[in-house]
């Protein structure tokens, strides 16, 4: 009897995903605008961030002095990095201030934090191809990866909580910049299928470096570390390295089984631009996206409150279930890293001083006894409705009100803030804001003359979409 060896079938959600990446064109106008809107917005607060040496000091080649030929540059620096350094550099800028664009579902998210990857493909991948006399990645094609990179995380966001199992949200963006950085390389069906398995089988990070008592700076770099480990396995890939059919569904040793407590991983629509057209701007305030529309509250009461500090009873906080949950903190906050987190800290300051900066989580503006006088005067009570809205695909709010209540039984107003600036309801309040935001950012690291050039050739999503990759990243190398 001639005995007929069983091949494994590829895992459904990593098919669907490498299929996607190849094959789906993106058709909407929304999407590819909205990238645009996120790729200067995210560049804007990497640019930012190096005015941290806490950021800067992580940045450059591992080993000291290494350049690498046709390297990935890294913006507002003079580094030339092998494209798995670049991606890891790019990726901690991008992310450190918690300023980038966010992603709220069951899971949640920094779908910009795929562009450390993307970026750092395009540059090295276009010189290669310049070298060759062929022709350099367009910045059409870096928007087309990001709304891909986006709607694979964002999808897989919507249903599938890592939190829930005390994993780290950086996986959804370790596999996102795997799929589309091996198609940018070259990758065949059959090698983005590889490369993604391997960046299951990789696991993810565990969730400590976010919560109390060890909230730290690694959150900062987390996505960075993601999208860098995503490069270095594309790269494996394009070289022949084997992959894993089913390194989600294996009993007993896949993903679902070892790490997601038996349960079955979903897409649960189909992949296309949802998510790009849906993403969130963090425009007014680098805080974590769930308190922010509590900052937008906190600041509007600031002229009504900051005469009558003294006279201040309690202050109460109405909220959404998953802002308990994360971002909800008593006693000491040690850090930066804890300070951005805390939804009380955040409304603090915004009651304090009418406005919120990076510098606000600094130790020196920690300090001032004022910010726990009113974080221990602050009661925070879930809303059932915010919660329900928060989780409507159609909504997707994230609402937050505070109220401030006297000694002498008198209160100001509820200020309710459903939607916060970047959402997509108020997407054209918010684009001129974008501008903004991303010409200061700029603003922090190169001269008037630069950033003026850097927003002519940037700004304009029909013009900027048809440059060089590398003339792009021209723009931006010091």
């Amino acid at each position: 009897m001639t005995q007929v060896k069983t091949i494994n079938q590829t895992d459904k959600i990593i098919e669907e995903i490498a299929d996607y990446v190849l094959h789906t064109e993106i058709t909407s106008e929304e999407a590819y605008r909205t990238a645009h809107q996120v790729l200067i917005d995210t560049l804007g607060c990497g640019i930012l961030a190096l005015n941290y040496p806490e950021c800067t000091k992580l940045l450059g080649p591992i080993v000291p002095g290494t350049v690498v030929p046709n390297g990935s540059r890294v913006p507002g620096t003079s580094y030339v990095l092998d494209p798995v350094q670049g991606a890891f550099n790019i990726g901690a800028m991008i992310r450190w201030l918690d300023y980038n664009d966010t992603w709220l579902a069951a899971e949640w998210g920094h779908p910009s934090d795929n562009l450390g990857g993307i970026l750092a493909v395009a540059d090295y991948v276009s010189q290669e191809r310049l070298k060759k006399g062929e022709e350099a990645i367009k910045v059409k094609e870096i928007l087309e990866m990001m709304i891909k990179a986006h709607e694979i995380q964002g999808v897989l966001a919507l249903e599938n909580s890592l939190n829930r199992v005390g994993l780290d949200h950086v996986l959804y963006v370790k596999i996102a910049t795997t799929a589309v950085v091996t198609k940018m390389l070259g990758g065949t069906k059959e090698e983005i299928q590889n490369a993604l398995s391997n960046a299951w089988i990789d696991n993810s990070s565990l969730r400590t470096y976010r919560h109390f008592p060890n909230t730290g700076s690694r959150k900062s770099w987390a996505a960075g570390d993601a999208t860098s480990r995503a490069v270095r396995l594309a790269l494996m890939a394009i070289k022949g390295e084997m992959g894993y059919a089913t390194a989600l569904t294996a009993k007993g040793w896949g993903f679902q089984d070892v790490l997601f407590k038996g349960k079955e991983l979903k897409l649960s629509r189909s992949l296309g631009s949802y998510v790009m057209e849906n993403v969130l701007f963090k425009v007014s305030y680098p805080a974590e996206f769930h308190a922010q529309t509590a900052a937008e509250a906190a600041v509007q009461l600031h002229p009504e409150i900051i005469g009558r500090l003294d006279e201040i009873k309690e202050i109460t906080i109405t909220t959404h279930e998953s802002a308990i949950r994360i971002i909800d903190k008593t006693g000491p906050l040690h850090n930066p890293a804890d300070r951005d987190h805390c939804l009380q800290y955040i409304a603090a300051i915004g009651l304090l001083k009418g406005n919120i900066t990076a510098e606000d989580y600094e130790d020196d503006v920690a300090a001032d006894p004022r910010i726990d006088e009113l974080r221990e005067k602050m009661v925070t009570v879930e809303k059932e409705s915010y919660t329900t809205d928060y989780l409507d695909p159609e909504k997707r709010s994230i609402a937050n009100a505070i109220q401030v209540h006297f000694v002498d039984g008198t209160s100001t107003d509820v200020i309710d803030c459903e939607y916060p600036l970047g959402h997509r309801f108020r997407r054209d309040e918010a684009v001129p804001k974008i501008l903004e935001k991303y010409a200061y950012n700029l603003s922090t690291q190169y001269t008037d003359k630069q950033s003026e050039r850097i927003q002519k050739f940037t700004n304009n999503f029909d013009e900027v979409q048809q440059m060089n990759t590398t003339d792009f990243i021209d723009l931006f190398v010091n």
